[in-house]
């Protein structure tokens, strides 16, 4: 669409004025940046080392632990008891017993987990300068997968990725289709057979303080579950451009799961094990950048999977993906000093493309945009990631304040089709 708003849309960003970001950032995760040769070698090393040394004390503490264990046993309990005993001054010691084994209660964690972890691939990517890791969600039994642009854009036109499933199998993958719009790619595994499709919810039906679930790699440990609840819906997240126009704003789903680099790409899944969002970005605390891999503050943020299937089928088609818009560019509200009844918030028209939707319905610049049909615009990035949960050709109702006075707009949405602006 054209509406972007600090981040204008591809190919025309002469009309749109491009405020700084303020701070703290969001910032999407794949993954440390590191060099091609370098980073397999440098990083495996490194976790190696550690994991060793990591045994090693293990194996020391666990050694004195199991003389001194013993002893102490012997001291507590008489031979042959298992149970906690008494001493003549009434004295009680701890009883040692089995955990049984249960089944996972319906709509927990474990029970969740056990669903969805064979449907979640690590993704390892190298490029010509960079290298890095992120997550996957399996799409198709023959390895369609499903990920975040930003993991797989590392890999440029000549780079490599791998994937790893949750059997210890891994294959090489080639990417099908990427839209950097919505930040998602679909890649696909050659080789493979049989895989565990994930089953996709509906992120509409999320409601505030509802519990979800994180899967993924994060700093590479595949297989990792994060647990939370939902703390927000429809959160304008938008985590920059590629410096050509092409703005990546989307009305996330917030979570207090915990998102690290390297979960992007990886679901997010409701206690039925339903994929209700992709787990993308995060909010940091300070003006750390995305190369010092920043970690969870509590503040993640999902793609809602409902936005994005119409894309992803378009991908996995083969076809360019396409997006809804108004055919404006928009900024924050401006002050004005002097005037005790304007709007203080809304997305305020800064150029109205001719013959776009937005013209033939009336609107023009200095207009300030407050509502997509139900949803209220507290500003450009707001009414960006509103009119890209639509599709081309949806009818919307738009109201907005021209000249102080309330109107509403019906009409249709445009497409990008047949253009490059957003």
């Amino acid at each position: 669409m054209n509406d972007t708003p600090s981040v204008p849309p591809p190919g025309d960003r002469s009309n749109v004025p491009t405020p700084p970001p303020a701070q703290p950032q969001y910032f999407p995760f794949g993954g440390s940046p590191t060099p091609p040769a370098a980073a397999p070698e440098q990083r495996r090393p490194g976790r190696t080392a550690f994991a060793a040394s990591v045994v090693a004390a293990s194996l020391l503490v666990g050694g004195a632990a199991g003389v001194g264990g013993a002893a102490a046993w012997n001291e507590w309990h008489p031979a042959g008891s298992d149970s906690a005993t008494a001493s003549p001054s009434g004295r009680t010691t701890s009883q040692v017993v089995d955990t049984p084994a249960t089944e996972a209660a319906d709509h927990s964690v474990e029970q969740v987990a056990a669903k969805v972890l064979p449907s979640v691939v690590k993704i390892e990517v190298t490029g010509p300068q960079e290298a890095g890791s992120g997550s996957g969600i399996i799409l198709s039994s023959d390895g369609q997968i499903l990920t975040n642009n930003h993991v797989v854009e590392l890999a440029g036109d000549s780079g490599k990725i791998s994937v790893s499933f949750n059997d210890g199998t891994s294959a090489a993958a080639k990417v099908l289709g990427t839209d950097p719009l919505t930040d998602t790619a679909v890649i696909q595994a050659e080789g493979v057979s049989d895989l565990t499709p994930a089953t996709i919810g509906k992120s509409a039906d999320l409601k505030v303080g509802e519990g979800v679930v994180a899967i993924g790699s994060p700093f590479g440990l595949e297989s990792t579950v994060t647990s939370g609840i939902v703390s927000a819906l429809n959160r304008p997240v938008d985590v920059g451009s590629d410096g050509q126009g092409n703005s990546t704003t989307y009305p996330a789903v917030q979570t207090d799961a915990a998102i690290n680099p390297g979960n992007s790409g990886g679901p997010l899944v409701d206690l039925d094990g339903n994929v209700v969002g992709i787990n993308s970005s995060i909010r940091t605390t300070g003006t750390s950048s995305a190369s010092e891999e920043s970690g969870s503050i509590g503040l993640g943020f999902a793609i809602p999977i409902d936005e994005v299937l119409p894309i992803v089928d378009q991908m996995v088609k083969g076809e360019t993906p396409t997006h809804a818009r108004l055919g404006i560019s928009v900024s924050d509200v401006a002050a004005k000093a002097g005037s005790g009844a304007e709007v203080t918030q809304g997305a305020e028209i800064q150029d109205v493309s001719a013959g776009s939707t937005a013209a033939n319905a009336g609107l023009a610049k200095g207009d300030v945009i407050t509502k997509v049909d139900d949803t209220l615009i507290t500003g450009s990035d707001s009414l960006v990631a509103t009119i890209r949960s639509y599709r081309p050709g949806d009818k919307v109702t738009v109201t907005y304040d021209h000249d102080g006075s309330t109107k509403t707009a019906e009409l249709t949405l445009d497409s990008d089709a047949a253009s490059s602006n957003s």
